[in-house]
């Protein structure tokens, strides 16, 4: 009976026992002793496939992940073609008589803009990086970069959705008893995804167990009220927007940017995972307001003047973008650029459609193209802010969440003409928002004007 036994020299592999098996980037350097850009083919190739896909991870789309992979690969001296989707990469480096061709892939989708703000900083860096360090330097800097922290615990992250979904009830017509109930429901409700979410549970599980407790959460906050204060049943229907936290805001902006550039692929995955969300959130909602007997009616007249409604929808409007870019992990600084951004796109677009005749998909076409015309004049006065992570929260308060719930609920119902009536509606607004930050684009960024 033989036995076989490890040379000393035989490298120990760390292998991954989860699902998506971690790849251990450094255990691929042979040499550390050369520079990036002198270092051998198959470990520029990874470097500039891990610059790659922690873009993906941060939740941009295709053209900025393959702006950064372009970048990364001119400056280690190579060519790089890329097919990116919603969590997988497959690219091809190509040099002098070689090419190297890899596979990448995330375990899930989720948005980091204070990451994806470091990686394109530190991408504009490389060029001169990558001539004075070795391949394990830059990975180190990358492992820093990935292995960040959230800016914000739970319990921040709940006050962040609370004040947002409080801030877009009142948008949408609702008073303060909407407001209070909101903000325990949304606060409750986004505190428990948080939680969920750094367990790594599986998204469609935190989206319905956060919605469903969110609304339970508002229906107990408004039983309360009723029982001390006697509100009226008519501000039940207020309890939609204690669920709008979990809508995906930058899948469904991204997406129809990536297929505008034709990068159909990542478009139409995000698109569909977009979908999904939307629709477990409201197919959720639809029973839990079934069990307690919920209605989305109308909200209850406010009774506020013109001047009155126009001077609260601006701080409204900065409180509710600035709780959706706090929930995206933005910095606070970022957090209230974005704020000031959506204060004005999102009330420009508000009284377009009540002091006029458009009609609110075009009114968010134009909130939209402002929005992006804005954000590209700060873009263009500061490198720590990018564009997607001032124009996606500034404009994710513009989608019609309301509109696409009452379509799903009348479709639930049996009411198909109503239902369908509300979701065309949703389609046309969501539609025109990316459609005016693609202007916006077209019009200030002669790099996105161009196919090449």
């Amino acid at each position: 009976m033989s036995s076989i036994q490890k040379s000393p020299l035989t490298p120990q592999v760390r292998l991954s026992h989860k699902h998506h098996m971690t790849i251990h980037w450094k255990e691929l350097i042979h040499n550390d002793n050369v520079v990036a850009v002198k270092a051998r083919f198959k470990e520029r190739a990874s470097l500039v496939g891990r610059v790659g896909i922690i873009m993906l991870a941060c939740g941009t789309g295709a053209w900025r992940v393959r702006s950064a992979m372009n970048t990364t690969a001119r400056a280690l001296g190579m060519t790089c073609s890329a097919d990116i989707g919603l969590v997988t990469i497959s690219f091809t480096c190509f040099g002098p008589e070689r090419s190297y061709s890899q596979v990448l892939s995330l375990p899930t989708s989720g948005v980091n803009t204070d990451k994806l703000a470091r990686m394109e900083q530190l991408v504009r860096q490389l060029p001169k990086l990558c001539q004075t360090k070795t391949i394990r330097e830059l990975h180190i800097i990358l492992d820093q970069i990935q292995h960040l922290s959230g800016n914000y615990t739970p319990p921040l992250a709940a006050l962040a959705a609370a004040l947002a979904c409080s801030a877009f009830v009142f948008l949408l017509g609702g008073g303060l008893v909407e407001m209070c109930c909101c903000f325990v429901g949304a606060g409750i409700g986004n505190w428990v995804r948080k939680l969920m979410l750094d367990r790594h549970l599986t998204i469609i599980a935190c989206i319905a167990t956060s919605v469903a407790l969110a609304g339970v959460a508002y229906l107990g906050c408004f039983k309360f009220l009723e029982l001390v204060i006697g509100v009226s049943a008519r501000h039940e229907a207020g309890y939609i927007g204690a669920m709008l936290f979990v809508i995906p805001g930058f899948p469904f902006i991204t997406s129809m940017l990536d297929m505008a550039k034709l990068d159909m692929k990542s478009g139409l995955e995000r698109l569909l995972y977009a979908l999904m969300i939307t629709t477990t959130a409201a197919l959720v909602g639809l029973m839990v307001a079934l069990l307690v007997h919920f209605k989305p009616d109308n909200f209850a007249p406010l009774q506020l003047s013109a001047e009155l409604l126009f001077l609260l929808r601006l701080p409204a409007s900065f409180c509710g973008v600035f709780g959706f870019s706090i929930m995206f992990n933005s910095p606070p600084k970022m957090a209230a650029c974005a704020g000031l951004i959506g204060a004005v796109a999102n009330t420009l677009r508000l009284e377009l459609v009540d002091l006029t005749t458009m009609p609110p998909s075009a009114a968010a076409f134009i909130g939209a193209l402002v929005a992006g015309l804005i954000a590209s004049v700060v873009n263009r006065h500061t490198d720590h802010f990018p564009r997607v992570s001032l124009t996606v929260p500034a404009i994710v308060i513009m989608i019609p969440g309301l509109y696409i719930y009452r379509g799903i609920y009348n479709l639930g119902i049996n009411a198909v003409g109503v239902g369908a009536l509300w979701l065309s509606r949703a389609a046309l607004t969501i539609m025109f928002l990316p459609l005016g930050l693609f202007v916006a684009r077209v019009l200030l960024d002669k790099d996105w004007r161009h196919c090449n």
